[in-house]
């Protein structure tokens, strides 16, 4: 059940099949006006794209990378990445559509993605960059057991890919959260 008494979504593996309803879904979450509708916005912070076509195909193309989606119905309403880092999961691109926000749907894929880190690829760490200048989100993460590694990442001016920043003091803030044992269940 999600926080609003509907049931949970259904949590999928994204194929190649979903590699525009990622993009639409992460560009909508992140960047534009679109994603004003919701808490988690960067429009502020960055403009352009959030993600391309080309980067989820390669994203989905990758071993060591997955990416999950959240459906209710038929509608796709979030996503998730992680990614075999060896020393940890990665995850990134925790997206959920502006208008299913604060209903439980990213904290669903947060904690499935942990699961599968732990499970599929013995890993008992979880990490994840996120903008320095978006408390909210890293308080968000913070009560789900993520930590500040005191680590920062520089901002990759310049590279049009990750968007285009609206101000020039943008760096990424290394989150870590340590992980249970598990087992993988075949």
């Amino acid at each position: 059940m999600l926080s609003d008494g509907n049931p949970a979504p259904t949590i999928r593996r994204a194929t190649l099949a979903d590699v525009e309803t990622v993009v639409a879904l992460v560009h909508g979450a992140y960047r534009g006006d679109e994603s004003r509708a919701g808490w988690t916005t960067e429009a502020d912070l960055l403009d352009g794209r959030r993600t391309d076509r080309d980067e989820v195909t390669e994203l989905l193309e990758q071993p060591s990378t997955r990416i999950l989606l959240a459906e209710i119905g038929q509608a796709v309403t979030g996503t998730v990445l992680l990614r075999n880092e060896q020393s940890a999961g990665y995850i990134g691109m925790l997206a959920v559509k502006p208008t299913s926000q604060a209903r439980g749907i990213g904290r669903l894929l947060l904690a499935t993605a942990e699961q599968m880190i732990a499970a599929e690829w013995q890993l008992s760490v979880a990490r994840m960059t996120v903008i320095r200048q978006r408390a909210d989100l890293i308080r968000w993460y913070a009560r789900h057991g993520y930590r500040d590694t005191g680590r920062r990442e520089p901002f990759p001016y310049g590279n049009e890919r990750y968007g285009i920043p609206r101000r020039p003091d943008l760096e990424f803030v290394v989150l870590e959260k340590s992980l249970p044992a598990r087992t993988h269940q075949g």
